[in-house]
Order: structure tokens, then sequence, then C-alpha cells
């Protein structure tokens, strides 16, 4: 099966093309070489795919007929990403909750309320010197 396909088919892309374009783009290894979208995968290949800013390493166990639902994928595939990469896409998460482009318009209700909790909870603010006092 073409490693392009098997991608797909254990959902570790959304669409068969986003998968090629990513081993065009050297983003996918088989035993850390970078390999073209044409190339079978066989049981006990090693492959590591770079998404999302984190290499996720796996282990060929069977190939599929066709694509699989989400529970049948681990029958398929042995994933052995070091924990380290996991916890780098947490991270990555968290940084993109309180991220907003300069330009995308006014702050949401929720956003209002979340700045006003950080100038609420920190002392900075309330204890600054008043120019009006002196």
């Amino acid at each position: 099966m073409r490693v392009d396909k098997y991608l797909w088919c254990i959902r570790y892309f959304k669409t068969r093309s986003i998968a090629t374009n990513a081993c065009k783009k050297g983003q996918v290894k088989v035993h850390d070489k970078v390999v073209k979208p044409s190339r079978d995968v066989y049981p006990s290949d090693h492959i590591s795919v770079r998404k999302n800013q984190v290499t996720y390493t796996l282990e060929v166990l069977d190939l599929p007929e066709s694509r699989l639902g989400a529970k049948l994928v681990d029958i398929y595939r042995k994933d052995t990403t070091p924990k380290e990469n996991l916890e780098k896409l947490e991270l990555l998460k968290y940084s993109k909750d309180y991220y907003r482009k300069k330009g995308t318009g006014r702050p949401t209700k929720k956003d209002r309320r979340d700045i006003d909790e950080v100038y609420e909870n920190d002392d900075f603010f309330t204890d600054a010197p008043n120019d009006e006092e002196e």
C-alpha cells in the first residue's frame, strides 16, 4: 500500500491529497529517509510524520483494506511518539487559545471578561500611584 494512502487510511490526514502534499514536502519519512507518496509501506516499517510542528512516530502493524473508523486504527499501527512531542502539542493548544491576530475585530464578551479578570487579579494595576494624589 502507498504511504500516502496508508496515512490517510489510519486517519493521520483528513484527505489523501493532504497526505500526498506532506510527502512531497518531505514531512513523511520511512526508516528516517524522506519518501515519495508512491512508496510502498510494509508491516514493521517505522514512519515519522511531521504535522502541526510535532513529529509523530509510528510502526506499521498491518495494512488496512480501506479507510478505518477511529476506534479501529490501533489494530494497524503502533504509536511510538515520545511523550515530549505530545507535551509540545498540548503547549501549542494553550498558546493558540489566547492569541488574537491584529485587526480581527472587537474582542468578544468572553475576551473582555478574561481581560477584566487579569486586571482584577493583578496587584500591579490596583496599587499603581495616581498622578492626582501628588
